[in-house]
């Protein structure tokens, strides 16, 4: 009887691209192994395909790989019927990773084998040990991550530069080995100057313009490639980055914290403070006037966010009860008054909503590896680590933290809200390089609603949150509990004599109790419409019908 041909396909993977320019290299040896596995099992119909599909210099932390792109695009036609793989660690080193393979190869009749573990995943056992295996090897890779940070955690505190672009006035120590920073005393002279503007000015905006007239320009780069980056000119942005750069006082940073550097200071200490002093003064007046408070006045996303039509939300507040209220509101409301389409949102929420979008971005493409167009295998645990304290920054200091990475933010109108960053900032503050940054990091789209709601409007971002109405649950328990009197006999105006209220709100709150059941459940737990309000339960006509309850109020089936 003659078996059915398996059609086998090589893959093969390096971490580094150490070696790859030799003759015969990691991967060559991956593939002459995997081509001999496969002659062996030659009397079960097993052939080989023509072609290799080679993935070198690329972590096994990612799917987004060239080379088993291509093979998984041949599973998807159903020209591939065996994987091949020297070690299954080749494949992936995620359990996420690999549970989504899996799925994938199965949904065409596609399986997996190992060269060097004796299982494959057309069998059960195949599979759990798969799986055992794939957990110390995600584990593995989670520890080497670890003892990296941990590393780089070290060497800064001995005042070591760890790579990534250096700042204007420093470059990089001529022997590669020596990890810190040589001062660029062109360079050093803009740093100085720079300070001493805003020194003699104390505004950003008058440095800015000494800044342009002086011809004073940002770092110029020159890559092996031939392409050249910066030499433009300082922005308010860039201005604000370099005076508040603890490096050119001599130090480096870690997270939180600064630890002498093994590099040479630019600036010198009275400078520093001086200029430091005058910094958060004119931040505290510009926030918050006399009292320098933060939370009063302050719209750190001014000039940023748009509306579904375009224009410009512009910061207002108001005081209730003596509590300072702030908005952002459709710039049209101010100018013009009244207007349907115009938008008036809690600024704060905005703030954190966004806020917490932007970080939850960063940490998405830092956990894919798609924060640069190419990773670098050797620089990409440094990179994660400060994609995850830039998400952890801006996710805990809301707006003032988000505020200088977004760009421009655009409320659609149609659920999403399109978030613009700014590549210089991002570059600045993950030590990469501009040109470098993965255009799905610089400008994506994110769920977000604005629902009606009186006269302001709620925010609806991610994932809802169940947030029980206490007011609509109070007069769910007032209607029960006044129905069950009507039934017994009482008339509407003896129960509300009884309760001390107006006959006219008893008889407004009685046909609550009628709700359907699944609108009351979804009161009670809170998953309720956002825009589903007393006022209007209460003022609207109610159908009869459950299901026309359900369709008017926005309850989805």
């Amino acid at each position: 009887m003659t078996r059915p041909t398996v059609r086998c396909a090589v893959y093969t993977r390096k971490s580094s691209d150490e070696g790859l320019e030799q003759d015969f290299n990691s991967l060559d040896a991956q593939a002459e192994a995997c081509a001999a596995y496969i002659a062996s099992q030659r009397h079960e119909g097993w052939r080989p395909l023509p072609g290799r599909y080679d993935d070198g210099g690329i972590s096994g932390g990612t799917l987004d790989r060239p080379g088993l792109q291509r093979l998984l695009a041949e599973v998807d036609a159903g020209r591939v019927d065996m994987i091949v793989v020297y070690k299954i660690d080749r494949l992936t080193r995620s359990l996420a990773d690999f549970a989504r393979l899996v799925e994938r190869l199965e949904a065409k009749g596609c399986s997996f084998v190992s060269v060097t573990q004796a299982f494959n995943t057309s069998s059960s056992m195949g599979r759990l040990t798969l799986n055992v295996l794939l957990s110390f090897a995600q584990f593995e890779r989670e520890v080497t991550g670890e003892r990296i940070r941990d590393k780089i955690a070290a060497s800064k505190k001995k005042g070591l530069w760890m790579g990534a672009l250096p700042p204007l006035g420093y470059d990089p120590h001529l022997d590669r080995t020596r990890r810190e920073l040589v001062v660029n005393e062109a360079e050093a002279e803009t740093v100085r100057r720079i300070f001493a503007l805003y020194d003699a000015h104390g505004s950003l905006a008058a440095v800015e313009a000494e800044a342009d007239r002086e011809s004073l320009r940002s770092k110029s780069r020159l890559f092996a490639s031939g392409r050249r980056q910066g030499g433009g000119r300082l922005s308010r942005g860039h201005l604000h980055r370099i005076l508040t750069n603890p490096i050119y006082r001599g130090l480096i940073v870690h997270k939180d914290k600064t630890w002498p550097g093994t590099h040479p200071a630019i600036i010198d200490q009275a400078t520093w403070d001086r200029v430091q002093a005058r910094l958060q003064e004119t931040s505290g007046r510009r926030r918050g006037g006399a009292t320098k408070n933060a939370a009063d006045g302050t719209a750190p996303l001014v000039g940023r966010l748009f509306d579904p039509t375009g224009d410009r939300l512009t910061p207002t507040q108001t005081t209730r009860g003596g509590v300072r209220h702030r908005y952002y509101v459709s710039n049209r409301l101010i100018a013009n008054g009244a207007d349907p389409t115009g938008w008036r949102l809690p600024a704060k929420r905005l703030e954190t909503i966004l806020a917490r979008i932007v970080a939850e971005r960063i940490e998405e493409l830092a956990a894919g590896h798609r924060l640069v167009q190419k990773p670098d295998v050797a620089l990409e645990p440094a990179l994660q680590e400060r994609a995850r304290d830039l998400a952890e920054d801006t996710r805990q200091r809301g707006g003032e933290s988000v505020a200088p990475i977004v760009r421009q933010a655009t409320l659609s109108g149609r659920g999403t809200v399109r978030i613009d960053l700014d590549a210089a900032v991002l570059a600045h503050r993950l030590f990469a390089n501009e040109a470098d940054l993965a255009p799905d990091l610089l400008s994506f789209d994110a769920p977000f609603e604005v629902r009606r709601r009186g006269v302001e409007a709620r925010i609806l971002a991610g994932d809802r949150q169940p947030a029980p109405d206490r007011v609509l649950l109070t007069a769910l328990r007032h209607a029960h509990r006044w129905a069950a009197a009507v039934r017994q006999g009482a008339t509407v105006r003896e129960v509300a004599t009884s309760v001390g209220r107006a006959e006219g709100y008893v008889a407004r709150l009685l046909p609550l109790a009628l709700l359907s059941p699944r609108i009351q459940e979804a009161i009670v737990q809170g998953t309720q419409p956002v825009d589903l309000t007393l006022e209007r339960l209460s003022r609207t006509p109610l159908p009869l019908e459950w299901e026309r309850q359900e369709a008017m109020i926005g309850l989805r089936g």
